[in-house]
């Protein structure tokens, strides 16, 4: 993570969702890690790489969807064409994420962006938003 700032493990969404992946999906090869990527799944389909995310529910499907975009689109920088899912246990569901034009400019515009941002000497001042009392970077805000 960037300035090497990373989450705190033992946040109790952190652990649910080690728990979730370790328990899911036992018939699938998990885990690859390269540089900013922590890919859950690894398989193929049909003779194309797919990679998989395994989310705890539906509840955060944009950021969910942004993240498993942005592992394809790093994948594609190195070489490597894959499809994704997002996959979710409790219901069951598979949801099919591909890398087009339009995501990969969007996603390469946000990346831009991210890169910008911790380029700068100080973090923004704080502002306390819905998620705050469950964020696992919490006790960085509140110090």
């Amino acid at each position: 993570m960037a300035h090497e700032i990373n989450p705190n493990q033992e946040n109790p969404l952190i652990e649910i969702g080690r728990l979730i992946h370790q328990e899911s999906y036992s018939r699938e090869k998990k885990e690859f890690e390269t540089t900013g990527m922590k890919i859950d799944i690894l398989g193929k389909e049909e003779g194309k790489l797919l990679i998989g995310e395994i989310k705890k529910s539906e509840k955060f499907l944009k950021s969910a969807t942004m993240q498993l975009l942005f592992y394809l689109y790093r994948l594609k920088e190195m070489g490597v064409e894959a499809q994704g899912e997002l996959l979710i246990p409790k219901s069951k569901r598979r949801i099919p994420v591909v890398l087009a034009d339009e995501t990969s400019k969007e996603i390469k515009k946000i990346v831009s962006e991210i890169q910008e941002f911790i380029k700068k000497p100080e973090p923004p001042s704080f502002k306390k938003i819905n998620y705050c009392h469950k964020c696992a970077y919490k006790e960085f805000c509140f110090v």
